[in-house]
């Protein structure tokens, strides 16, 4: 009975677990898995997509999916089918995007997170171009979208380039114009600049603000022809009712029925009617090639209308408790912003500050460290003045010392000058008087000579006188010899060897070599005499040739200055002992002869 209880308990479990398959839901920000019910409807999916981001404005979004070449809403109330009983293995994909768009954002979008989905959607349709926008509000609403990313513009922070791996701009505006990714950076950063102290819900208020007034914006297209001309049209549906366009120009409309001015809208299979609220008006017709097509277009249709009736009323009890709601958070969030913009701008103050304190500090101590190292420059500047100090005044006393034996030494040679001309003097004097000495020994050699030829001559004359003399005593003894016996011996001669003659006889005492002897005597003191004198003249010549050389020297030795003169008074020194060695020598000869 046990097992047998158990086997019907588990039976049970498995009857009681519902059938269940996967569904993937994309958001414009983030995708989802869901697994749902097989009875599920498509309202219990839709509710739980909202239950899960949050949202409470469910009536602008739905559950978009993709069918053959051409999209479809989920329905709320019909139930998901499978094809043929087969089993789903791979997740369902369902896109949750804005299916009615507002006709005034500020005034009908109440929640945040409405605000940014529909921000998303509309950003993702510009750049797409789905919607078309000039360059210039492109430029405009891409400094928005970076508003609420970055937040404030820090040029600090934010640097050349931080946007080049966003997408900002459509493709048609980068290639309309011939500018670099950096020259749009910059166009977008002065408008971002300009930004500074919105919020990120206020930035994309701002840009859903701007793109709302785009003639694209919120405009669902669909292909349609016209019965009578079988023309192509293009049918736009949006918040303010239906719209007829050229299929080339999706910007202005050939015909516009507000939902205001329609009575009736229906269709039959591919053809539609529009019947206008007034009855003179024609009815227009036209058709679509896909019953699916049609059946997308009234449900378009019934959803804007209604909502256009609803704007047109007093809000429901819950739109006015959500705008309360709202209200009150966005004054929350105001205060909230209030109070941090007040603290970041204390912080930013304090952090100013902080920087002015770090920047006065590290100024105080640059100037610390260089006073310190201004003082230690000013104390080795002091040593090194001390120093030179004391090295001038050692200088002082060397050269005071130096210019007293400076002046010692002018005065020595003040006084070797005066003493050596004194001794110049006396020399020239000296030299004077040998000169006239040796004038004097000239003048006495020539006289010597001259005495010498005289005596030369005397005693040629008187070898002469004797030669004759004999010849005459031998005639004379040859004659009278007896006459000599008679005479007496003669008288000695006179003194000096002269030979005398008397007035009436002539006495004659000389001897051929006592003759000889005297001649040669005579010859000899002549030849020595006569060398003296070159040999004097020679010392002379010699001496004044010293003399002449002194003088040149003693020309230079002024030009030199006190060394030449100590040179000149040894010179003279040694001239006065060569001339006393001469004068000695001199008057040693003279004493001599």
């Amino acid at each position: 009975r046990s097992g047998a209880a158990s086997k019907m308990s588990i039976l049970g479990l498995k009857k009681k677990q519902p059938k269940t398959f996967k569904v993937k839901v994309i958001t414009m920000d983030a995708e989802m898995e869901f697994s749902c019910e097989v009875k599920w409807k498509g309202k219990d999916l839709f509710d739980l997509v909202c239950r899960t981001v949050g949202l409470r404005e469910t009536w602008f979004f739905g559950l978009r999916y993709t069918v053959k070449d051409t999209y479809a809403w989920l329905k709320t109330e019909k139930r998901r089918k499978q094809d043929n009983g087969k089993k789903y293995y791979s997740p369902i994909t369902f896109h949750f995007l804005a299916k009615f768009f507002p006709e005034k954002v500020e005034e009908e979008l109440v929640q945040e997170i409405t605000q940014h989905l529909f921000f998303l959607q509309v950003k993702k349709q510009i750049l797409d171009e789905e919607i078309f926008c000039s360059p210039e509000a492109s430029v405009l609403l891409a400094s928005y979208a970076v508003q609420a990313k970055y937040g404030d513009y820090e040029p600090n922070f934010h640097k050349p380039g931080f946007l080049a791996q966003d997408e900002l701009l459509p493709k048609r505006v980068l290639m309309q114009y011939q500018m670099t990714a950096d020259m749009w950076e910059e166009k977008i950063t002065a408008w971002y600049a300009e930004h500074r102290g919105i919020a990120r819900d206020e930035a994309e208020m701002d840009y859903l603000k701007i793109a709302q007034d785009l003639d694209m914006y919120g405009v669902s297209y669909f292909a349609i022809t016209q019965n009578k001309r079988d023309t192509d049209l293009l049918l736009g549906v949006d918040a303010q009712g239906l719209h007829i366009y050229s299929p080339n120009s999706k910007l202005n409309p050939n015909k516009s029925f507000p939902w205001s001015g329609i009575r009736n809208i229906s269709y039959s299979e591919k053809e539609f009617t529009i019947k206008p609220l007034d009855k003179k008006k024609d009815v227009f017709k036209f058709y679509s090639s896909q019953l699916r097509v049609n059946k997308l277009i009234l449900q378009l249709c019934i959803g804007n209308h209604d909502l256009f009736m609803r704007r047109r009323k007093v809000d429901s009890i819950e739109v006015q408790q959500m705008k309360s709601q709202a209200k009150e958070e966005k004054a929350r969030k105001k205060v909230e912003r209030q109070i941090l913009a007040r603290e970041k701008q204390m912080r930013e103050e304090a952090e100013r500050a902080k920087e002015e304190m770090e920047r006065r500090l590290f100024q105080l101590q640059d100037e610390a460290r260089l006073a310190n190292e201004a003082l230690l420059r000013s104390e080795e500047t002091a040593d090194l003045l001390a120093e030179k100090a004391q090295i001038a005044e050692e200088e002082a006393k060397l050269l005071a010392h130096k210019a007293a034996e400076a002046e010692q030494e002018r005065q020595r040679i003040e006084a070797t000058a005066l003493k050596t001309k004194e001794e110049k003097r006396l020399m020239e004097q000296k030299m004077r008087e040998a000169e006239q000495l040796a004038v004097k020994l000239v003048e006495q050699s020539e006289r010597r000579s001259k005495e010498a030829d005289h005596l030369k001559q005397d005693l040629t004359e008187a070898k002469d006188a004797e030669r004759r003399a004999k010849q005459k005593l031998l005639e004379i003894t040859k004659t009278s010899y007896p006459l000599i016996a008679a005479y007496s011996p003669p008288p000695p001669p006179p003194e000096g060897g002269d030979l005398a003659l008397g007035s009436g006889s002539m006495r004659i005492d000389f001897k051929d070599s006592d003759m000889k002897r005297l001649s040669m005597e005579i010859e000899r003191e002549r030849l020595e005499y006569v060398e003296k004198s070159k040999h004097l003249q020679d010392q002379l010549k010699e001496l004044k040739s010293e003399i002449e050389s002194l003088k040149l020297e003693e020309q230079q030795q002024q030009q030199a200055g006190v060394y030449s003169l100590r040179n000149e008074y040894n010179l003279n020194v040694l001239t006065i002992k060569r001339l006393n060695m001469f004068g000695r020598y001199f008057f040693q000869n003279i004493k001599a002869e």
